[in-house]
């Protein structure tokens, strides 16, 4: 993905001139070739997925193209390098200061039956995709079946989410709407936080009161820091 007339090393892309560093930071250090590709594309270059791209995407379970904007990529690497310095792992700071439940989480009843069994905020660090796109994680103290084989979601779970999306999420956006939002669970490989269990909406458009009501205000860490 990096410009092949772009000399700079990787991890100096998106990188102000002043603020370059000779050696590579250690946050950047040992990075996947696909994640080298995105960090040393420019950010001018990066193609900002559309609703239909990112509704494709879902329908197809080609979850791997979804991807970060790099100079945001950059940022969640160094704030995730950090986060394990601090707190030992990603999971004890999503636990500890996102989703303030304690280890190990445990659900007081069966797969939605408890609204304090689920959580629903926004994803610190969504995809670059249209700012119109609102990218939410639900969060849950239960596991979602997955078939031991093929490690996708059963035919039993995802009934489950399709009707707790529906009454969560399309119960509340007007019948013209009623296109504007998805939801997928990530591959296992593709989890940044495997030991909470969680899957992820997104709502194209929606109204910002319904947003901050459903997440209870929270703001996305991409915002804060």
């Amino acid at each position: 993905m990096g410009s092949v007339d772009n000399p700079l090393p990787y991890w100096q892309v998106n990188v102000p001139e002043s603020e370059r560093t000779e050696q590579c930071p250690e946050f950047l250090a040992s990075l996947s070739v696909k994640d080298i590709g995105i960090i040393s594309t420019p950010d001018s270059e990066y193609h900002v997925l559309t609703w239909p791209e990112v509704q494709n995407i879902v329908t197809e379970n080609r979850l791997d193209a979804f991807q970060r904007i790099p100079s945001a990529l950059r940022r969640y690497l160094e704030y995730n390098w950090k986060l394990k310095q601090d707190y030992g792992s990603v999971m004890n700071f999503v636990l500890s200061q996102r989703l303030h439940w304690e280890a190990p989480v445990k659900p007081r009843g069966r797969p939605f039956q408890f609204e304090d069994d689920i959580k629903i905020l926004w994803n610190d660090w969504p995809y670059g995709i249209d700012d119109r796109i609102v990218h939410l994680v639900v969060w849950t103290k239960f596991d979602l079946a997955e078939d031991p084989i093929t490690t996708d979601l059963t035919d039993e779970a995802r009934a489950e989410i399709e009707r707790y999306v529906q009454k969560t999420f399309g119960s509340r956006i007007p019948r013209d709407h009623r296109c504007q939002y998805i939801w997928f669970k990530n591959w296992r490989s593709l989890k940044s936080v495997h030991a909470v269990e969680h899957f992820h909406v997104m709502l194209f458009d929606p109204d910002p009161k319904f947003v901050d009501e459903i997440t209870n205000g929270d703001v996305p860490l991409c915002r804060k820091v």
